[in-house]
């Protein structure tokens, strides 16, 4: 059993930044991807961003480029997205993911977190 739990979401105004976590416990792969997709009311889930379980190659979603990074801490299986200026429109429960590889759609994805709600107002 693999259990995710993220942290850091919130309500922040426009042009704000947050950094959302997320660790993860339990029988992992050996090896494995993390990243972070989002949901908005309404909407279909989207990727956001996903990094390799070395770290060495990172995917970012346009919607975020420039703006959202992310990275990880394999000594305490912890992913991290910082996000910043942030924008109305980033608004959405944000969802934690491991898989095997870094993948844009959600089937690609063995593992989710409960989700963490960030609002941000304009």
């Amino acid at each position: 059993q693999v259990h995710l739990v993220e942290s850091g979401g919130g309500l922040v105004q426009a042009g704000g930044s947050l950094r959302l976590s997320c660790a993860a416990s339990g029988r992992i792969f050996s090896t494995y991807a993390m990243g972070w997709f989002r949901q908005a009311p309404g909407k279909e889930r989207e990727f956001v961003a996903g990094i390799t379980w070395t770290g060495g190659s990172t995917y970012n979603a346009d919607s975020g480029k420039g703006r959202f990074t992310i990275s990880r801490n394999n000594a305490k299986n912890t992913v991290y997205l910082q996000m910043n200026s942030l924008k109305p429109e980033d608004t959405a429960v944000y969802y934690c993911v491991v898989g095997r590889t870094v993948v844009t759609t959600h089937m690609g994805y063995d593992y989710w977190g409960q989700g963490t709600q960030v609002t941000v107002s304009s």
